[in-house]
């Protein structure tokens, strides 16, 4: 008579399993059989089937990804146009004032109060259109040297200021939308 025993078998994953055995020979008792040969060759074919699918399917992904990445591209630069294009047109009237003061500049009845007005309301149209574009200046007067902000291209000793202060300012710099475009070009206090 064979002897029936469970067993309780452990996969490498750390799963498991009980089942009857046949402890005189070692065979499980009550599982299904092995599937026959074809069985077997029907599995492999859904198996490859199922494979080749699945290689379609990520060809389609692919396909499309690269297809979004060309039409991403794409919208960004017709975008950079679109926003360089609105940022020329801002500038023709001062292009138009320019023309203006030159032409007056050149007629003999110019003095140089009226040309001064003049470049100064250009200046003022400039500011405010580089303003309507995210265009800001930065701030030197009674501030202390950042070296994310300003360059210093000189020190100065003034006692009446404290060290790294900002003596003078030789060139504006600007920040646009956060952003340094150009550092101010400045002279620091150094009291040493």
């Amino acid at each position: 008579m064979t002897e029936e025993n469970k067993i309780t078998v452990e996969n490498i994953d750390g799963d498991t399993a009980e089942i009857n055995a046949d402890l005189e020979t070692g065979e499980a008792v009550g599982e299904e059989e092995i599937p026959e040969e074809e069985n077997l060759t029907a599995e492999i074919e859904r198996l490859e089937n199922e494979l080749k699918d699945m290689r379609e399917q990520v060809l389609r992904a692919r396909a499309d990804f690269d297809n979004f990445r060309k039409r991403t591209a794409r919208e960004k630069t017709e975008l950079a146009a679109t926003v360089e294009q609105a940022f020329l047109k801002d500038l023709l009237p001062l292009l138009d004032n320019l023309n203006r003061a030159s032409d007056a500049a050149d007629s003999e009845n110019a003095d140089a109060e009226t040309l001064r007005k003049g470049i100064e309301m250009i200046k003022q149209e400039t500011v405010a259109v580089m303003g309507k574009h995210g265009l800001e200046q930065i701030e030197t007067e009674g501030k202390i040297f950042d070296p994310n902000f300003h360059q210093a291209v000189g020190t100065v000793q003034d006692d009446s200021k404290e060290d790294g202060a900002i003596a003078a300012e030789f060139q504006c710099g600007y920040i646009a939308r956060g952003r340094v475009i150009r550092p101010s070009m400045v002279q620091v206090v150094k009291n040493e």
